[in-house]
Formats: structure tokens, C-alpha cells, sequence
């Protein structure tokens, strides 16, 4: 029986050639990522074979798009303003075609190299409905996950176990694959980065299991968006998920 909460080991030598997965999108919320998304997106294109990637924008004021569309993205501007909200808008343009909707950041965090390995868990465990990359116990740029955000994110994920009964390690990851499926028809009620409790709740509260796979987590490039009064809209939205 797969444990509810395990980690995976990869084996980064395990994919000599990029796989293609034409039934996967993957989304991208991006706002004034100019730096960073054309490596984000590079990336993505070598480690998966010509990968559909949606990026989602929040009115960049920055050449995000132009530089995106250049390097084959699809682009789609939202209509509001925060993460939750490009999630939302995201939702509304995947195919139905698509089993797999991987989300992550345009700000070359989150190393490309793990998402086949995370979709194959998807492909050989139906009983799990979303696979999260977890920050807090692979390998760590000390500069990227500094003492003040550790701290932070270690007293939401306690607070997300103890209201909601979600033991993930690193509920607030911006990496993660996901069934499409569960998606579907879903009201998103977050319009910042209280969109992962969220989507933590819905994926529990549609009978499948989540699991954590340690990943490498890099120092951002350019300016950091989520500040420490973001931790309160987050723990705002772990009462709320309980009340629900």
C-alpha cells in the first residue's frame, strides 16, 4: 500500500532522452519574470519533448511575454491580479484532453529535471492525485530558502497538518503535477498564494492521496513576490478549508 505521504527517490540519470508527455500542460503564472522565464522555459524544453507550456501573466510591466512567445509559449493574460488568480484563468483554457496540469514558477527555482519522475508516480499510482516537489527536504540553496522563510513556512505547514489533516512537508511548494481531472469544475476561490491550501483541501477532499518527492530548490532570479504578510492571507485560507 503507497504511503499517504513518502518520498521518492529519483534517479536523475534515469531519463537519457526527454520523454514526451502530449497529454500533460504545463502552467506557469508569471509577472515581471523578464530575468528569468526564457531559462524557465528553456529548460523545460530540454528536459521534455516539446512540452505544451501555458504561461499565465499578471499584466508584466517587463518584455515576460514577448520573450515567452518567443520560445514557442502559449500565452494568456489574466484577468485579476495574484497566483491564484493565473491558476484560475489557466483552468479555464486547458484542453480536457490533458490528464496531467503541472504548475510551477517563472523564476527558475524549480529545476525541471524532476517532472517526468513525478508524472510516472501519477501514471503508476491512480490512488494519488497530485505529486509536490518538497523544498524543505531535498537539496537546499542556502540563500534561497533563508532562516525568516524557512521558519515561515515550517509554523503554516504545522498549522496545515494540525486544522486540515494534510501532513505534506511542504504544502506551499509551487511545484506539483496534478490529475486534471480533479480540477475540473473547480471554484477557485484564492486569488494569491493561498491557492496551494487550497488545492492541498481539493485533492484530499476528492478522495485521492498527495506525496512529496525531495527536490532542489535555487536562490530566485529577480525580485522576490511573496512577502511575510502573505503568511497571514495562507493561514486565513487553512481556517477557511477547515470550515468548509
Amino acid at each position: 500500500m503507497l504511503k499517504e505521504l513518502y518520498n521518492f527517490q529519483f534517479n536523475k540519470n534515469q531519463y537519457e532522452e526527454p520523454q514526451t508527455y502530449p497529454r500533460t500542460t504545463i502552467v506557469i503564472a508569471a509577472l515581471n519574470e523578464e530575468q528569468a522565464i526564457g531559462l524557465t522555459i528553456a529548460e523545460l524544453n530540454d528536459e521534455l519533448a516539446s512540452p505544451h507550456i501555458l504561461v499565465v501573466d499578471g499584466h508584466s510591466r517587463d518584455r515576460t511575454v514577448e520573450l515567452a512567445k518567443n520560445l514557442g509559449a502559449d500565452v494568456a493574460v489574466q484577468d485579476g491580479l495574484g497566483k491564484g488568480d493565473a491558476i484560475s484563468k489557466a483552468l479555464q483554457l486547458t484542453s480536457n484532453n490533458s490528464d496531467y496540469i503541472v504548475l510551477t514558477d517563472g523564476d527558475f527555482t524549480y529545476p525541471a529535471e524532476y517532472i517526468q519522475g513525478m508524472v510516472k508516480i501519477l501514471e503508476e499510482n491512480p490512488e494519488v492525485g497530485m505529486v509536490c516537489g518538497n523544498r524543505l527536504n531535498g537539496e537546499v540553496d542556502s540563500e534561497a530558502l533563508y532562516s525568516r522563510f524557512f521558519l515561515g513556512n515550517k509554523l503554516l505547514q504545522l498549522a496545515h497538518k494540525i486544522i486540515n489533516g494534510i501532513p505534506l512537508e511542504d504544502p506551499l511548494t509551487g511545484l506539483r503535477v496534478i490529475r486534471t481531472e480533479i480540477l475540473k469544475n473547480w471554484n477557485v476561490k484564492s486569488q494569491g498564494f493561498d491557492i496551494e491550501v487550497e488545492m492541498n483541501s481539493l485533492v484530499k477532499k476528492k478522495g485521492y492521496k498527495s506525496v512529496e518527492v525531495p527536490i532542489q530548490y535555487r536562490q530566485r532570479i529577480g525580485e522576490k513576490k511573496l512577502k511575510m504578510r502573505h503568511g497571514i492571507v495562507i493561514l486565513a485560507r487553512i481556517i477557511s478549508e477547515a470550515l468548509s
